[in-house]
Formats: C-alpha cells, structure tokens, sequence
C-alpha cells in the first residue's frame, strides 16, 4: 500500500527536500478536493493520483510533473479551476494538470471520433510539454493495473484504447517497459481465455528450456571473462501479447517461437559493446542477415543497442542485444530516461538527450500533419500510420540519416526533408543513378532529389506515398491548388459572360457585387467564382444576377468570345480521353459539375449528350502560340507479323513523338489493330507521325479514332 510517506522517502533519493515539500503539499491539496470520492473498487479516490505519482517516482521525474499527477483529475472532478491550482502551485504545474484534464476529457458521438479527437488534444499537449504525456501514461497504467474492478463491457474497451493508442505511443517514445505492461494487461482484458493459456504454455515450456537456457548464458560469461570483459548477461523472455502477435500475424507455431534462445548483454561502454559482438561471433556463428547495428544508427525514438542472431550447439538460435547501461535504461524507459539522469542540476547524458529530441521532432511533425489534416479522422489515420514504423535508413546527399517508415519512396523522403522540396520534386537519384519516385527505398542508400520550382505535386503520388507527412502535404497542397484554379477559371468565365452585358467585373460596384453574390446564394465573390470555375454554377446566370439594370444581353445565352487554351492551364481545363483533343483540331468546351471545362473535338460523339444543355457548351479556342505535349490517339491496323511494334516505335521516335501507351488486339490470325497514345505538340505533328506509319509495308489502315 502506497503513503505519501513511502513516496517522499523514495523522493529523497533524487529531489531536494523544498521540492518533497511541494509533492507532499499536492498529495493534501488533492485529498482535501477528492474528499468523500471513492473508487469503483470502494477505495478513497486519492490512492490512485498516489499511485500514478509512484509510478513517475519510478523514473525519476522531477517534482512538478509529480505535483500535476496528484491533481491531475483535480480540475476535472471538483470543480477547483486553473487559475486557483496555478496560484498554489505555480503556473507550469497548472498548465500540466490542464492539459492532462483536456486528454481526459473529451466526449463526442462516434468512439471513432471521440478516440481521434483525445489523440489530437494528446498531440497538442506533448507539443507543448511532453511531461503530460508521461503524466498520461502513468494514469492510464494505473487504471490498467486496476481494471478488475471495471464492467466488462467498459474493460474491454479501455484495454482496446490502450492497444491501439497508449501502447504505440510508449512505444514511440521508447518507454518498452510501459508499452509491454500496456499490451499484456489489455491481452488479459480483451482474451481472458486466450491470455491464461498461452501463460501456461509458456510457464510449462520455461521448465523445458532451463537447462539449456543455462549452458548457453554459462558459455557466453566464460568466454567473456576469458577476454577480460566486465558485463552483465541475462536471459530474457518473450512477453505474451508479442508471442499472441507472432503467433497470429506471421503464422508460427508457439515451438517455432519458444524455441529461440534470448540475452542481452549489458556493459560499460560503446567500444566494449563492439568487443562483445566479435566475441560472440567468435563463439557461435552468426546468422549475417540478421546483424544489425542500432548504437550507430539509432531508432526514431532513440533506441541504441547491437541485434545479432547466432546459430548455438543443435543450431538453436541464440539471439543477442548487446548494449550499454544508459542504453539499456533508454530502452526500457525511453523517454523518461531523460529524467533519470537529471541529477541535481547535472548535464543530462547524452541518450537521453538525443531521446528528448527526437520525441519532441516527432510530435512537432505531429502538429504540423494536424494543421493540414481535414478531420480528426484523417490526422488519426495518418497517425496510425507513423505509429507503427519498421524503419529503413537512407542518407543524405551530405551524409545525414534520414528514417523513414518501411516501404516510403523518394517522394516521402522529399517531403521528411522538407514540404518545399516535396511540392517541387521532379526526379530522384538513387546512389547516384536516376530511380522512378514511386520506388521504396532501402536501408543504406543515397537519396537525391531533384526539383524545379515550376513542378507542382501530382495527384498520382497518392497511390505510392506511405508517410503522413507526405500524404497531407500532397492533399493539402492539392486542395489549395484546385481552389486557386476554379476561381481563376470562374473569373474568366464571369468575365466572358459580363461581355455579352456590355459591362466588366471591375466596372460593377461594390453593392452591385454584393447584391448578385447573395442572389446567386454564394458567401462571398471568391466563393461565385470558385462555383462556376467548378462547373456547379452556370457563367451566365450569374452574369444576368450581376449585371446592372438597363444593360441587357446581345445575342443567344451563349458567351460570344471564345475561352483561350494554353497549355499552362490549370487542373479545371482538362482534354477528355474519349477524343483526345490537340492544337489545330476544333475544339468546344463542356462545364461539367466539379471537374470544370472538358475540352472535346468538335467531331466527339460525346458531344451529342450534352448539346441539348446549351448553357453548358461553350466556345474555346487554341491560343496561336500554344506550347507543350498533348496526347492524341491512334488506332493502327496492321499484318501480324513479328518486330511490327519495334518498326513502328521507331517511326514515331523518328518523328520526335513518344509512345504513352500502347495497347494490342488480335483481330484475327493475319491482323491485329494496335492502339497507340502519343505524346505530340500539334496536329500537323500527328499527321506527320501518321505519315510516316502509313508508309510501313504491313500497315493496312491508320486513323484516329473519335
């Protein structure tokens, strides 16, 4: 049973005594605010923030963190306000049990949105001060460790929140100890039936093992010694959630798991850790493909430790983690290892240093995904994401390490480095040879990326990107851009349509303006033109709404003065796939709602659908100078015979075209039709290429279709 004395004597061990005072003075504030509360297991409400308090004293955090845990449901349950905890305790401690309420205190309809939601407030609060995390952490452990007490329904559903959220999160942070009691305790709570048999199982094959479990921890000391090395070999077990998770997810039996042997090997410092590694290797062989060097090349939440697997006597796997003490309290605490170190005013040791770091740049990165994301649905989806990495490592072009999520590509790494090198990026070479964006990188490799500041994202990188930093980066940016262009399209569609009223969008005033933009039922002018540059609004009407009174049209409902395309236009022109328009063809536009104008030939068949709309037909034309790559179609009918697509490929590279896409159908044992798309600048370049494939012996009839 936890006292306020027990805990102030463990905290005379690392604090100084003005500080006890300020925990102890918490400890009766809080006693006094949650008088007459009980628990649901019939205890008085104060054992539990004397509880979470006790698990922080565990890592050494310092009094104020200490001082938030005993009030940290002060605010929520009593009714005592910020600003009385803040005069008492100071500000820093309010603002801790502030946010630690905030966490806590959020309800909504969905438990979707509800979870998603408390993981936003979360992220906010471990911007600010990652302490109320670790303040949350405690809490949540202790009601884990609690749960008995607690229906099953709402047992269940606590154990679940636990796995999905407040286990990664430790996880992210390092805190291995917390995560493992985290997931053991939710596996109880979830498969009661499941958990007990599989403790059994392995409390009966932990029986079976000791004899050789002992042999091999007896070699591996003996050398050692032998080598004069100091260290500390223990043997480690499996956890049971991580057993149930291999068990499920990569199909192995529970032998298969149970029969690899663990250790880890703790010792004094960096270099004796690489001595260790050459020592066992000398001893057993190792399995080459397994090494891998974490103390050079640390994990994101700054894990540090050497992983070897070596074959024992039988060929048992022996699996090995080779580390320093400080790395060993990195792995277990993580984080909060950075509070253990802090001796009275001391430097803090470097892991832990680097630790708080890296935790902090992943929340920051958090907070930044947060502004972007649309809902909080979206920012926990890619939360979920970054929550669950198998990293890889890529280096700069000047040699830093970059750690990205298994199975990122050159367009995550782009945007890790930055969201403007993300939005600009054209090419990438991979160990200095030029690699498709969409290719996922390997651990090891030299990424450099290559932009150009007229590149913008493409829609399509949202098929292969796996980081959310990337993917709300691209949606963002593609949001803004999509809204950038419909207005700019709107206006120049209104601008057409005010024409035919003899008038112009800068010659209306203000209350003119203002009294279309309400007829029209829009918010504001921005908003019009982005509705008509979509497509939702006709050009027309809203001319009619804006025009003044006595300025009547001239002529049919249709806008005289044909839209100009270029080939710089934006994403609301597009050229429709079923005739494949290109400069010299003539051209009519179709607003179609949401996609903005699609451009068609004249000759499309298509068009007949829609010519019974005339306000949604209007005229466009190629602007004299248009410039760039357009795709035409070209359907080829040919004599099968073998190399006929190589000739024809040849023509068209001949004639300065590319081949975009090609498609092949047997028409039957002597024919077949080929369907080519071609990159080309004009129709007098088509018909060139055209020209050209007509002259092939074998080609039998060549047209576009459409």
């Amino acid at each position: 049973m936890h006292t306020i004395d027990s805990l102030a004597h463990r905290l005379s061990s690392y604090l100084p005594p003005d500080q006890i005072q300020i925990v102890r003075r918490a400890y009766f504030y809080a006693e006094q605010a949650h008088d007459g509360q009980q628990r649901r297991s019939g205890e008085p409400y104060i054992t539990h923030p004397l509880a979470v308090a006790t698990i922080l004293a565990s890592m050494h955090m310092d009094h104020q963190s200490l001082a938030a845990a005993m009030l940290h449901d002060v605010i929520e349950d009593t009714g005592i306000p910020k600003a009385a905890l803040a005069e008492q305790f100071g500000e820093e401690v309010a603002e801790l049990v502030d946010g630690v309420s905030k966490l806590t205190q959020f309800e909504t309809d969905s438990p979707a949105e509800k979870q998603a939601e408390n993981f936003q407030k979360m992220a906010l609060a471990m911007a600010r001060d990652i302490r109320v995390i670790l303040v949350k952490l405690a809490d949540r452990l202790h009601n884990m460790r609690t749960l008995g007490a607690l229906k099953p329904q709402k047992r269940v559903r606590i154990a679940r929140e636990t796995l999905e959220i407040y286990a990664p999160i430790a996880h992210r942070l390092g805190m291995n100890d917390v995560r493992i009691e985290f997931e053991d305790r939710a596996f109880f709570a979830i498969y009661p039936l499941r958990a007990s048999r599989l403790r059994a199982a392995l409390v009966a094959a932990r029986g079976n093992r000791k004899e050789l479990l002992e042999k091999i921890q007896n070699a591996i000391e003996v050398r050692l010694q032998r080598e004069g090395i100091d260290a500390l070999v223990i043997g480690r077990e499996k956890h049971l959630y991580s057993i149930y998770q291999k068990m499920r997810t990569k199909k192995k039996s529970f032998k298969e798991i149970m029969d690899v042997y663990a250790f880890r090997i703790i010792v004094d410092s960096v270099d004796t850790s690489y001595r260790v590694l050459g020592v066992t290797h000398n001893l057993y062989k190792p399995v080459i493909s397994e090494f891998k060097d974490y103390i050079a090349i640390p994990k994101s939440n700054g894990y540090q430790s050497l992983h070897t697997v070596l074959l024992g006597m039988h060929g048992v796997p022996i699996e090995v983690q080779i580390r320093t003490k400080e790395m060993d309290e990195m792995a277990n605490s993580g984080i909060a290892a950075h509070w253990l170190y802090k001796a009275s005013g001391d430097e803090v040791i470097n892991t832990g240093g680097t630790s708080q770091v890296r935790a902090r740049r992943w929340v920051q990165g958090l907070l930044e995904m947060q502004q972007r994301a649309g809902d909080s649905l979206e920012f926990i989806e890619n939360v979920k994401i970054d929550l669950f990495p198998d990293e890889v490592y890529v280096f700069t072009p000047k040699g830093e390490i970059i750690d990205l999520p298994a199975g990122a590509t050159a367009v995550d790494f782009a945007y890790s480095v930055h969201t403007d090198i993300g939005n600009t990026c054209v090419a990438v070479r991979i160990n200095q040879r030029l690699a498709p964006l969409s290719q996922p990188l390997q651990s090891g490799q030299k990424v450099e990326i290559l932009t150009n500041k007229k590149a913008q994202p493409n829609p399509n990188w949202l098929n292969f990107v796996v980081t959310a930093k990337a993917r709300s980066a691209i949606r963002h940016f593609l949001k803004h851009q999509r809204h950038h262009d419909s207005v700019a399209l709107g206006r120049r569609l209104l601008e057409k349509a005010l024409g035919k009223f003899d008038t112009a969008l800068d010659e209306l005033s203000e209350e003119q303006i203002e009294r279309g933009v309400r007829e029209a039922k829009c918010s504001s002018l921005e908003n019009l033109l982005e509705e008509i540059g979509l497509g939702n609004k006709v050009a027309f009407s809203a001319a009619k709404l804006l025009a003044p009174p006595g300025k009547e049209e001239a002529g049919a409902s249709n806008i005289s003065s044909p839209l100009t395309i270029d080939e710089q236009e934006g994403m609301l022109i597009s050229f429709a796939r079923c005739c494949r328009p290109i400069p010299g063809d003539t051209i009519i536009g179709h607003i179609s709602s949401g996609k903005g104008v699609v451009v068609h030939r004249e000759s499309c068949r298509n068009t007949v659908d829609f010519r019974d709309h005339p306000e949604n037909i209007m005229a466009v034309n190629w602007s004299p100078d248009v410039k760039g790559e357009f795709l035409g179609d070209v359907r080829v009918e040919v004599e099968s015979e073998r190399g006929i697509i190589a000739r024809l490929a040849t023509r068209i590279t001949e004639e300065g075209a590319s081949i975009e896409q090609i498609h092949v159908d047997e028409k039957d044992a002597r024919n077949s039709v080929i369907s080519l798309t071609l990159e080309v600048s004009n129709r007098v370049h088509l018909a060139r290429v055209m020209k050209r494939l007509r002259n092939l012996p074998s080609v039998i009839r060549i047209a576009r279709p459409g």
